[in-house]
């Protein structure tokens, strides 16, 4: 029997592998760089210049990445499809003349991920358990939460993954963590993703273990961001001004601010291709020839008709990790003739994230009163996902629990690892 945990999430992906003596092996992915054991959750569509009709060629993964970055001709770039499960606004996209459901998008990113880890082997031989967010990017009633995981299970299903079962993220935190433990513990897990940040409040150890009985969980909860919303920020600050925004241009005699809703896009550097349009680079052409700072719209426009939002989006990521371990950083990025560069210190990153942060803290606060938990009767808060290393998040924490109680660990692939090991239990609990 294959205990299989599968973490399919905004940003990155992961799937583990747990034997019957609770070894865990991650499933590993070929990139340019060599072996990985994560996947991004990203697509890439191509059409292939050598064929007439020229046929689409489609890749996900690291796979999806390096075909990317190596075209000459951009093709259809694709990321944080799990943000759109909740939103009924989202139903399907046309890839060079053909129309893709959400569905079929994540069943491809789905199979690609999985392929490996399943082979040969028979669905009656292998035991599933899929990650879920406490809550839903985007997600605001009961409804949206139940069409996400409709739309989830419709894309399982459409790669042969007919059954498994749904564990929330955090709680599979911590059966990662659990697994280290010689005592008992009541604890906080704190998981932070790309779209999402959730919360549990757990009893684990050995006790629990031994007995085969299913984790007390006192409660749950989750807040619709996370690492992406950090990003936006320091696209907001720092990149946005760089191409023009917050400036104006003259019409009719009067000076007018450049519109702001094409920044916006940009903040979410998936939806930079939605502003590779006719209508919305005329725009953008007609700003730039009466604009304050004509050079600086002239270069988002260059940004998007090359399709640069993914290196954009890599010179952002790169900004927000070097602030997490220096006190300040110099965001760069260069590609052809577009150059914007600026210094930034962590206390304005901290800033310009402050109310992201107080709503993450007051979440957990929430959650701490809901079940009736004071933070000093919390023995440990297990801290994971990319998010988890900054400075300031870590410091909600620090605030609240003190500093001697945090640990932290496999801040990418724990839920996928915690995911496999509650598949093995479930089977231990049945038959015990």
């Amino acid at each position: 029997m294959e205990y299989i945990g599968i973490d399919f999430g905004t940003t990155n992906s992961a799937l583990a592998i747990a034997s019957e003596a609770r070894a865990i092996r991650l499933a590993s992915f070929q990139s340019s760089d060599g072996m990985t054991d994560v996947f991004r959750s990203v697509l890439y569509f191509e059409q292939d210049q050598r064929t007439v009709p020229r046929k689409v060629l489609a890749y996900a993964g690291p796979e999806a990445i390096d075909h990317y970055l190596t075209d000459e001709v951009k093709g259809r770039f694709m990321q944080s499809l799990k943000s759109y499960l909740a939103s009924p606004l989202f139903t399907s996209t046309n890839v060079f003349g053909r129309n893709y459901s959400l569905e079929d998008l994540i069943a491809y990113l789905l199979r690609s991920l999985t392929s490996n880890a399943f082979g040969s082997s028979r669905p009656s031989d292998r035991l599933v358990f899929v990650g879920r967010p406490v809550r839903f990017v985007g997600s605001e009633s009961a409804s949206d939460d139940s069409l996400a995981l409709d739309r989830l299970t419709t894309a399982f299903e459409r790669i042969g993954v007919s059954s498994f079962t749904f564990e929330y993220e955090p709680v599979a935190a911590a059966y990662f963590y659990e697994a280290r433990l010689t005592e008992n513990e009541r604890i906080l897990v704190a998981d932070f993703g790309g779209g999402t940040s959730d919360f549990s409040i757990l009893e684990v150890g050995p006790t629990p273990r031994a007995k085969a009985s299913a984790r007390t969980i006192l409660g749950t909860s989750g807040i619709g961001i996370a690492g992406d919303s950090f990003d936006a920020r320091i696209v907001r600050q720092v990149v946005s001004p760089l191409l023009g925004a917050g400036t104006t241009y003259r019409s009719l005699r009067k000076q007018l601010p450049v519109p702001a809703w094409p920044y916006i896009k940009l903040e979410h550097w998936h939806h930079l291709s939605l502003l590779k349009n006719k209508e919305t680079l005329n725009l953008l052409h007609g700003l730039a020839a009466n604009a304050e700072d004509a050079d600086a719209i002239r270069m988002f426009i260059r940004i998007i008709n090359g399709d640069m939002g993914f290196y954009l989006h890599r010179a952002v990521q790169r900004c927000k990790n070097e602030l997490s371990e220096n006190d300040s950083s110099c965001f760069l990025f260069h590609w052809e003739d577009v150059n914007i560069s600026r210094v930034v210190r962590r206390d304005e990153f901290e800033a310009w994230i402050k109310n992201d942060l107080d709503q993450i803290r007051q979440c957990v606060t929430t959650l701490l009163q809901r079940v009736g938990v004071a933070p000093q009767s919390i023995d440990r808060v297990f801290l994971t996902g990319g998010s988890s290393l900054v400075p300031a998040v870590r410091g909600i924490f620090t605030e609240q629990f003190g500093s001697s109680k945090l640990a932290g660990g496999g801040e990418f692939v724990s839920v996928a690892q915690g995911l496999a090991l509650r598949a093995m239990d479930t089977v231990v609990l049945h038959s015990s």
